[in-house]
């Protein structure tokens, strides 16, 4: 015979989940955070690479954006 929960021990363990998620949330939004961090610093990275690789082409900015477009 299966034993009878009580509501109280219910409330508890529903208490104790809600808790879990909630840290659970806390962490997700603060990885995503961190994604976007470095997200943003490769981005930036990157667009400092692009600049310095045209400065160092000689290339004019319209034989740059045909090259691009083509």
């Amino acid at each position: 015979m299966s034993r009878t929960r009580s509501i109280s021990s219910i409330d508890t363990e529903i208490k104790k989940v809600e808790d879990e998620l909630i840290k659970v949330q806390q962490k997700q939004e603060a990885l995503e955070a961190k994604l976007l961090e470095l997200q943003k610093a490769k981005h930036e990275i990157e667009s400092r690479q692009i600049m310095d690789a045209f400065h160092n082409s000689g290339k004019s900015l319209t034989e740059l954006m045909v090259f691009l477009e083509g």
